[in-house]
Formats: structure tokens, C-alpha cells, sequence
């Protein structure tokens, strides 16, 4: 019997009964299952850093409006599929007070969340042109859009950007680019998992390849002016938050309310599409639909297929914090900094005790504390990692499933860690370095 915070014959009995060959390689949801089971079991809270949800309240505005909107009854009506007026006016002024952007309401969109959004951008633009059929993911990044691709039946390529910042990016990409099947990018900024955020010569840069071989840049905003180095959070007022809209006219914004405003739980997002890929025609299109015009395709092909709109009260409820983020009212930034106040805590503790970040610089700039960080530990792969660390109580993700070439290391999410629960993150990384001494 090994003596370790968790109970070692209970957790590795869970481990064996959940049917996943590695546990090292198991999904998120699939890990998220286990330490539950583990949990419950054992009666121990472990320090949970697997899933990317928010640890925060919701955007008390938006609760409002919403409860406002479903006592006038709006439960009992379809929205309209392209979405409520007042939300998709919200949407525009948004991303002209933050981006910097001018884009037309009707390429406004709100969505069942980024994840749908992504869907459906993934689901017409792969039907755009017969001859163009995949998508460059620009990886680390979010496994679950790979897997929406494989549910599609739909190819793609990928890369791990960390050996092609700077300079470097303009060829990696070119290489992909020039064989002339790529139909569309993709990457998150910041960076889902490893925090980098792309600096503005590497946005232009994927801007002007984007322009010279007719591709769409898919940017997942989902954790949106939340690179704490600067405030982006001013309405109107530089700087903005950096993205590629401002270097062309080829891109699709994936925006996300879950982290930013704490309402994952409406499944509410916010899809952004520049005047120019809305309004792009292609007789390929009638293959699949029935407009040749991209934005009615994505809109009443796409979009109507999954889900036929997106609920009603919480399309309220985003057009309520909108509107209080676009007038100054509501300061969302103040709220999520807590995020990245634990993560410098939470990144020290294991510094402390042996373990090592792997994403650690933006090109020649430290990483910004945020959402997530990066870790590993000498001598252990970053699955091996991951189940060694269940034993001490602490879960995390490998980078392996995100598209990362680092598998040494693991995804750490801060946001359901208590600050409570330091002490016991400190007791139990302190007691895995004793059990696992390192001597180089």
C-alpha cells in the first residue's frame, strides 16, 4: 500500500473501472468523471484543474434581464434564428468599442455558445469551394473542435506554434497555405491551453496570408481581453483587444460569454463575420444549400439544421451586459482577475516544488497569469503525469489531446481551485516531490 493524500487502492480501482485504456489520454469529460468517482469515494475534495469552467458568480445583469424577459413571456416564442435585434446591436457596438471593428448587424450572430459557432463555421466553410476541404489548426488548442471535425467528416492539419513564433510563423504557414486546400485557420488568442497570446506582427502576418490565398481566419476569442498585461476593457479607448479582424477582411469571431461574463451555463455565444466572408459567393454552395451566399447558408442552412436559433431569455441576458460593458457601467475585467491572481499563486507552488512551466514565454516576454498555465515534472511524460498526480489529489489534462508537440506537460485550469484549497495544493505537491526525488 502506497502512503499518498489519496487513497491509493481507491484510486486506482476508479482509474480501472472507468474503461479508459490510458487514463493519461482520456478526455476531459472522461477525466472530470473519474475524479469525481474518486471523490465521492473517498470523501477527499481534490484540487480540480481539469475542466475549463468559470469559478466566478454570473453577470448579475444579465440574470436580471433575463428574468425580466421570461416574465413577459418570452419562453413561449421561437426567437427569430438570426437572432434578437437588441442583442445583435449590442454585438456591433461591442466589437467596435473593443476590437476596433466595424461589422454589419447581419453578420451578428448569437449561438448555443462558441462550440455551435465553431460548428457551423466549420460545417459551411468546408462546403465553400469543392476544392478547398480542410482546416489549419494553429495548435495548442481546443480538442474539442478537432473532434467536430472528425464528426463532420472533415479534414484538417495541424501544428504546435511553439518552435514558430515571430519570424518563423510566416513560413510554417506558408507551407501549409500553398498546397491550396486549406480553406480556413484556426487558433485561440489567448491561447487555449498553453496562455500565449499572439503579439500584432504574427496577427498581420496571418492576416496577409490569409488575403494572398483566400482563406478564412477562425479566431476563438474565448477568453476575451483577458491577457491581464494590459486592460483592454475600456470601451473606446486603446488599447484593444489584438486580433486579426484588424488586418483583414477574412475572418469569422468565435466570442464566448462563459468565461469573460461567467454564463457558460446559457450556452450563449456571440459569431462574428467580417461584411466580406458574409457576403462571399460560391456555386458550391447549392451542393449542401440552398443559397449560394455565404452568410445565408451558415445562418439558415447551418445554423437552422443544429439548432434552429439560440434560446430566447438569454439572448437577453447578453443583450443586457453588452450593452452595460459597451456604456462603462459594467467593468467585466475586475471580475476576472481573479483568475490570474490564482494562477501566480498557484504557478509558485509548483515552481516550489519541482515542477517546471512549458509554455513559459511570449516569443521573449514571460507568459501572462490568466485562466490557464502550463506544467510538468523531470522524468515523467505528461501522461504518466497525469495519473501520477490522482494519487495526490490534483487533476489536470495532458497537452498531448490538444494538438500539442510538448508531451511532457499538462494543462492546468485555475478557476475551481478555492483559495482554500491552497494549503492543501501546497501539502500535496510538497509530499509528490518527496515521493518523486529528482536529481537530474
Amino acid at each position: 500500500m502506497k502512503n499518498t493524500p489519496i487513497n491509493y487502492q481507491i484510486v486506482k480501482q476508479k482509474i480501472e473501472e472507468s474503461g479508459v485504456q490510458n487514463i493519461g489520454k482520456a478526455s476531459i469529460r472522461e477525466l472530470l468523471k473519474v475524479v469525481s468517482q474518486i471523490e465521492k469515494e473517498t470523501g477527499e475534495k481534490f484540487i480540480r484543474m481539469e475542466m475549463g469552467v468559470p469559478g466566478l458568480p454570473p453577470a448579475k445583469i444579465g440574470v436580471e434581464a433575463e428574468i425580466e424577459a421570461l416574465r413577459k413571456g418570452v419562453a413561449s416564442l421561437y426567437p427569430n434564428i438570426e437572432g434578437i435585434p437588441e442583442l445583435k446591436a449590442e454585438i456591433v457596438r461591442f466589437v467596435k468599442l473593443f476590437l476596433n471593428i466595424d461589422v454589419d448587424p447581419s453578420g451578428c450572430i448569437p449561438t448555443v455558445g462558441s462550440m455551435l459557432g465553431g460548428f457551423a463555421s466549420f460545417m459551411t466553410l468546408g462546403r465553400l469551394y469543392e476544392g478547398k476541404d480542410t482546416t489549419l489548426f494553429i495548435d495548442p488548442g481546443f480538442p474539442v473542435q478537432k473532434q467536430q471535425h472528425h464528426v463532420l467528416g472533415q479534414k484538417y492539419e495541424s501544428f504546435d506554434v511553439y518552435n514558430y513564433r515571430g519570424e518563423k510563423l510566416r513560413e510554417k504557414l506558408e507551407s501549409y497555405l500553398s498546397k491550396g486546400n486549406i480553406v480556413s485557420i484556426i487558433y485561440s488568442n489567448p491561447n487555449n491551453p498553453s496562455w500565449i497570446c499572439f503579439t500584432d506582427d504574427e496577427l498581420k502576418t496571418i492576416a496577409e496570408l490569409a488575403d494572398k490565398y483566400n482563406v478564412v481566419v477562425i479566431e476563438d476569442l474565448a477568453y476575451f481581453g483577458m491577457d491581464f498585461r494590459k486592460d483592454y476593457s475600456e470601451p473606446g479607448v486603446p488599447p484593444y483587444q489584438p486580433s486579426v479582424s484588424q488586418y483583414t477582411d477574412n475572418y469569422i469571431l468565435l466570442i464566448s460569454s462563459s468565461k469573460v461574463f461567467s454564463y457558460a451555463g446559457q450556452r450563449i455565444g456571440m459569431l462574428v463575420v467580417s461584411d466580406k466572408v458574409f457576403n462571399t459567393q460560391s456555386a458550391d454552395l447549392r451542393r449542401y444549400f440552398s443559397s449560394d451566399l455565404f452568410g445565408r447558408a451558415l445562418i439558415f442552412g447551418s445554423i437552422y439544421a443544429l439548432s434552429s436559433g439560440t434560446a430566447h431569455s438569454p439572448q437577453y441576458g447578453l443583450a443586457a451586459i453588452l450593452k452595460a460593458v459597451n456604456e462603462g457601467q459594467y467593468k467585466y475585467r475586475k471580475d476576472v482577475l481573479d483568475y490570474a491572481e490564482k494562477a501566480k499563486v498557484m504557478k509558485k507552488y509548483f515552481l516550489d516544488n519541482g515542477f517546471e512551466i512549458v509554455y513559459d514565454t511570449d516569443i521573449d516576454q514571460p507568459i501572462a497569469d490568466g485562466f490557464y498555465f502550463t506544467i510538468c515534472y523531470p522524468g515523467f511524460s505528461g501522461e504518466e503525469l497525469v495519473e501520477e498526480l490522482l494519487y495526490y489529489g490534483v487533476s489536470a489534462i495532458s497537452l498531448a489531446i490538444t494538438g500539442s508537440e510538448r508531451l511532457e506537460g499538462l494543462r492546468a485550469c485555475v478557476s475551481q481551485v478555492d483559495r482554500n484549497q491552497f494549503a492543501d495544493l501546497a501539502f500535496r505537491l510538497k509530499k509528490f516531490k518527496e515521493d518523486h526525488p529528482y536529481n537530474g
